[in-house]
């Protein structure tokens, strides 16, 4: 019996450690035996929506912007982001946010312009309708022989040279019965020099605004955009930033105004220089007609005092 204690004694024991060295593997499982049943059903259960705020709860404040630290240790106050953001810079929009002077700058300059293309369409028709007419008189009188047929040859046909055969007709039934040759030439030709003048007044018509619009239009848009170089810096001035998203959209609206006087010069003055060679040709054409008319006249005096003379040495 004295024996047995210790054997129980020591069995014990053992049963005790192993005990103490098998439940912290116990522990460490997920499933472990003493994990409580409610678990999984906590774990599966969807969690709770978060409740909409009342009508009456205030709304939380947006986010601001996060304050600049300055050198000096001083917070300062960061701008609005709708701020730094700059309108649209389109064409239209830059001219309707300009200021009234630089806006009736920019709306003369756009009339300008438009002046420019419509004398340039008009010219152009009225020259092309205007030689194609002469060049084709001039080949009809070619072969005439006196005034008369020439006329009867050109019918009623409206140009310059219809003119200037009608006042060498006129000219020479004016001076019937007077035997100075050079007398009737001298005067057929200074009405020869009044139409062509007429001619070329009614020709150069338009090309004086086309050379107005290309001489003035810069230094019109230049003053536009002087004055709204003003307007931005009195408005720098006023808002104390030198911010690029407050300087830069008057400095654009101004230099608009340059752009578009450059639009409406440039093809005003091409469109003059043009004219200018073309209105030459056409006159060196109007130049010949008078030519022709001259040499019919001096044909029909020819004749007329030639008849005269053979007659008088025949009696």
């Amino acid at each position: 019996m004295n024996r047995s204690i210790p054997q129980f004694a020591r069995a014990a024991m053992v049963a005790i450690a192993t005990l103490m060295v098998a439940l912290p593997a116990v522990a460490q499982q997920p499933g472990g035996a003493n994990a409580p049943a409610s678990v999984p059903q906590a774990q599966s259960s969807p969690a709770p929506a978060p409740a909409a705020p009342s009508a009456t709860s205030p709304t939380p404040p947006a986010a601001a912007a996060p304050a600049t630290e300055t050198a000096s240790g001083n917070t300062a106050v960061a701008l609005k982001p709708e701020a730094l953001v700059p309108h649209e810079l389109s064409p239209w929009s830059m001219f309707m946010s300009a200021d009234i002077v630089v806006k009736a700058v920019m709306i003369g300059l756009a009339f300008a312009s438009l002046v420019t293309w419509t004398v340039f369409f008009a010219k152009m028709f009225e020259l092309a309708i205007a030689r194609r007419k002469l060049t084709g008189a001039l080949g009809q009188i070619s072969d005439s022989r006196s005034l008369a047929e020439a006329q009867l040859a050109l019918g009623k046909k409206g140009n310059v040279l219809s003119s200037l055969l009608a006042a060498a007709m006129h000219e020479a039934r004016l001076s019937a019965g007077i035997s100075s040759d050079s007398g009737i030439k001298e005067r057929a030709a200074s009405r020869f020099t009044e139409i062509v003048r007429a001619e070329s007044r009614r020709i150069r018509l338009g090309m004086g605004l086309l050379a107005t619009i290309g001489a003035t239009s810069p230094f019109v848009g230049l003053f536009g955009t002087v004055w709204g170089i003003m307007n931005s810096f009195i408005g720098i001035s006023k808002s104390q930033t030198t911010n690029l998203a407050v300087v830069a959209p008057g400095i654009a609206e101004a230099l608009l105004a340059t752009a578009m006087g450059l639009i409406a010069a440039i093809p005003a003055v091409i469109i003059y220089n043009h004219f200018a060679r073309v209105t030459k040709g056409y006159l060196e054409q109007v130049g010949r007609a008078s030519g022709s008319a001259g040499r019919l006249l001096s044909r029909d005096l020819d004749r007329t005092h030639g008849g005269m003379h053979s007659r008088a040495a025949a009696e």
